[in-house]
């Protein structure tokens, strides 16, 4: 899950009802960590200077009210950073575990794309094949036909299908922490809507395109989407603390900061750390850590996933304003312009409970940040400031 879509001219950051309502055992050799609250000091001309990234992380917690920050870091020199700031557990106080595994949200977007696109270099996928050429008649509703909606504009938000989180039963998260949706459920919510568009004459943000890549994925390779996403991405670039969920696995697996969902503007934290990631399956189900993401998002552009016409495809690019100035979205995957010139490429993710902004450049440097609770609007403007400071310092 990402951004949660109410009207594609008026997208609103996936959450609860009011407040979330709309919206290897060690770290890899080489990573150097900084003290959380305390900014670690670089130095320049002999001159002590606050490292920017922690001082980031320390107002996104201080200023912004966010329960934990932390983030990885790789930089001009090669060298990978962690960094956190405030706690990981507000009932005990714990300390934010470095690199911690958290839930890596609509990141989990690009990972279906990579399969796909790997499908279609093996040719038993088409681009612009229709969706019922592989799932005939699923997809039927309100200005809605499968028969006109290509896998390319399921891949790159120019389906016009609206979004299953716009649905009743997910006005309010804290009821359904624990239930488990099959994809069809979720498809079902999405068709009871009206389309947002005819299929690619617009652009907008909507989860329920990824669940039907991902059924896709099932009805091509005759395998479970959770099963070719770890046998096609995260062994073959050895990302050894991210995992797709298995049904019914509700924990995060290794340390991790806990992740609070705010029901309402003025409501208390509650703590939704378990959850059912069905909810999100192929569309942001993915548990992860923030330098596996670098890890993951600079193997795209290595071409490590993906033949080099694939990865052409991927980076080709429409508009996507809405997700910030610049952004364009490719086939899950975004583009951004940074401050400092060139551009990062990555996506990002928001899940009850964590955000995560990430991006990667053509030179190799990567950063991804998270932060354990959804931010409002002028937290999530921070968090991408922080982000183009980690990548441009």
């Amino acid at each position: 899950m990402n951004e949660h879509v109410q009207h594609h001219r008026t997208r609103r950051p996936l959450r609860g009802r009011r407040g979330l309502a709309a919206a290897v055992a060690t770290v890899a050799a080489g990573v150097v960590a900084a003290t959380a609250l305390a900014p670690t000091a670089a130095f320049a001309g002999g001159k002590p200077q606050p490292d920017s990234v922690q001082s980031s992380l320390n107002a996104l917690v201080k200023d912004d009210g966010l329960p934990a920050a932390l983030a990885s870091v790789k930089g001009r020199d090669g060298r990978t950073r962690t960094y956190t700031a405030g706690v990981g557990d507000l009932t005990t106080g714990a300390k934010v575990p470095m690199d911690g595994q958290i839930r890596a949200g609509s990141n989990t977007k690009t990972f279906t794309a990579v399969v796909v696109l790997q499908l279609v270099a093996e040719g038993k996928i088409g681009l612009d094949a229709s969706v019922d050429t592989y799932l005939p008649g699923l997809l039927r509703g309100d200005g809605i036909d499968g028969r006109h909606i290509t896998v390319r504009q399921l891949l790159q938000q120019t389906s016009g299908l609206p979004d299953y989180m716009n649905a009743p039963e997910f006005s309010d998260f804290v009821p359904i922490q624990y239930r488990y949706f099959e994809p069809r459920d979720l498809l079902d919510g999405a068709l009871a809507q009206k389309a947002l568009f005819p299929a690619g004459t617009d652009w907008a943000y909507s989860n329920t395109n990824y669940v039907v890549a991902g059924l896709i994925i099932q009805k091509v390779t005759g395998r479970p989407v959770g099963e070719e996403i770890t046998k096609r991405v995260i062994d073959r670039i050895g990302l050894r603390r991210t995992y797709f969920p298995a049904p019914g696995d509700t924990r995060i697996h290794e340390a991790h900061p806990k992740g609070y969902l705010r029901n309402s503007l003025d409501g208390p934290l509650i703590d939704y750390t378990e959850m059912d990631s069905s909810m999100a399956w192929a569309s942001g189900a993915v548990v992860s850590t923030n330098t596996d993401l670098n890890t993951f998002f600079t193997a795209i552009l290595d071409g490590r996933l993906l033949p080099a016409a694939q990865l052409a495809e991927m980076r080709t690019t429409v508009p996507a304003e809405f997700l910030g100035p610049g952004v364009r979205y490719g086939l899950g995957l975004q583009s951004k312009p940074l401050s400092c010139g060139g551009l990062l490429w990555g996506h990002g993710g928001t899940t009850p409970g964590y955000r995560s902004r990430d991006g990667v450049t053509e030179d190799g440097r990567a950063a991804t940040i998270t932060v354990t609770s959804v931010p409002e609007a002028v937290g999530a403007q921070h968090m991408a400031d922080a982000l183009d400071t980690a990548l441009c310092r």
